[in-house]
């Protein structure tokens, strides 16, 4: 019997009570062949009497297997982070596997050379690698690690991942604000870490370039604020977007947010300039946070909690194939959900308060989805190569749904295209 000031019981004990020797007792608590389900079940009736639990690390010794993965991301205090190992967690836990989170950041917790990933070794079956920087010389240190691995919201060439098409999500959040009328679109989103590598926002920017190039429109610096991804990077960025630009040039009539939480720091510096939203200022933002309908946000929504879930049941497909599989990249959907954040532009005016000419023309309004979801039945579903993108599902991107948290985000289902080894 194991508690409070009493030696914990081990194999040995757990044999005497049972009546079988360590041999048996191991094999029988380990799950292996050669042992009666009677046995088992009286082995398995003394290792609980005494309160006894094999050892994690002296199994891995004689199997060579863990029972855990392994989680490293750069932030776990950011939204689309924890919903991830959200989503990961519940695959992983249904499997009897633990879950070993590794917060990295973006420069602190790391060597000069990466990832120190010795912490990790003969610790993890796998591992899980959130939005690590294609620049990170951590690519090399995980590789050396010998255990399978998938990315989510990057593709690194030999392994397998979860990503959504950040250009197109930057296309479709810029697209909605042109058909409303608008015209001067300011990206807020420049991220403060893109030197460490990270692709999210540079490839939602390029989709707001070229989608506003497409229109005849070209994209003006000025109206481009680095935000990273944080409440605050909004908020600073509406008030030196606003507080500079007082030489009566035109101020945005449109806010395009690498991120929902950008958008809501938008939102509440809003308030402080007297902005009516979306009568003065529209703004949308991306992810389908689960407060986004708190802010009535309108927002290009993406599965986070599926790709977790897409991403932990890859890795264990990995772990326990012999041989490997070849690596599989998934691209899951993105779609608008419009709430009360846009609306059609009603006019452009400078920071001076002046009128600034002649309004555009009258706006193509996008219309409200139903059951079909984002888009008219959701994001195109495309194969290139290795890599097929899942459909966004009809929770997701009901328009102008008041999405609750968890709405907004389920089961996907997972067509798979595998790449060349």
């Amino acid at each position: 019997m194991s508690g409070p000031g009493v030696e914990p019981a081990g194999i040995v004990e757990v044999a005497a009570l049972s009546g079988f020797s360590p041999a048996t007792v191991s094999r029988a608590l380990r799950g292996l062949p050669g042992v009666s389900a009677t046995t088992r079940l009286a082995v398995e009736q003394a290792a609980s009497a005494l309160g006894y639990f094999p050892s994690p690390s002296a199994a891995a010794l004689t199997t060579g297997r863990t029972n855990a993965i392994g989680v490293i991301a750069p932030w776990v205090s950011r939204w689309f982070f924890s919903a991830v190992v959200e989503g990961a967690q519940e695959v992983l836990s249904a499997q009897g596997y633990d879950l070993l989170l590794y917060p990295i950041g973006v420069a602190g917790g790391r060597r000069a050379g990466g990832l120190d990933t010795r912490s990790l070794n003969k610790r993890v079956d796998g591992l899980l690698a959130l939005n690590v920087p294609l620049a990170d010389k951590s690519i090399v240190s995980i590789r050396d690690l010998r255990v399978p691995v998938v990315t989510v919201g990057t593709a690194v060439e030999g392994m397998s991942g979860v990503l959504v098409d950040n250009v197109e999500v930057g296309r479709l959040a810029t697209q909605h604000l042109l058909d409303l009328g608008h015209r001067r679109i300011a990206f807020f989103g420049d991220d403060l870490d893109e030197l460490h590598g990270f692709t999210a926002a540079v490839d939602r920017h390029r989709g707001y370039d070229l989608t506003l190039q497409n229109a005849g429109i070209e994209p003006d610096p000025s109206l481009v604020e680095r935000t990273g991804f944080s409440t605050d990077g909004g908020e600073a960025a509406l008030h030196r977007l606003f507080g500079s630009q007082r030489n009566g040039r035109e101020l945005p009539t449109a806010i395009f947010a690498v991120s929902d939480e950008v958008a809501m720091g938008v939102l509440y510096a809003a308030r402080e300039h007297g902005l009516k939203i979306p009568r003065d200022i529209s703004v949308i933002g991306v992810d389908g946070h689960d407060f986004a309908y708190l802010f009535d946000l309108t927002t290009i929504s993406q599965p986070v909690r599926d790709q977790g879930r897409i991403a932990a049941r890859l890795l264990l497909e990995q772990v326990n194939t012999t041989p490997a599989r070849p690596p599989s990249v998934v691209s899951v959907g993105s779609g608008l959900i419009r709430r009360g954040t846009t609306g059609p532009v009603r006019g452009i005016t400078r920071s001076d308060g002046r009128s600034a000419g002649k309004r555009p023309p009258k706006p193509t309004v996008v219309k409200d989805h139903g059951a079909g979801g984002a888009q008219d039945a959701g994001v195109r579903q495309r194969e290139t190569g290795n890599v097929t993108d899942l459909p966004v599902t009809a929770s997701q991107g009901q328009a102008g749904a008041s999405l609750r948290p968890g709405q907004g985000d389920r089961e996907t289902g997972e067509r798979v295209a595998r790449a060349n080894p």
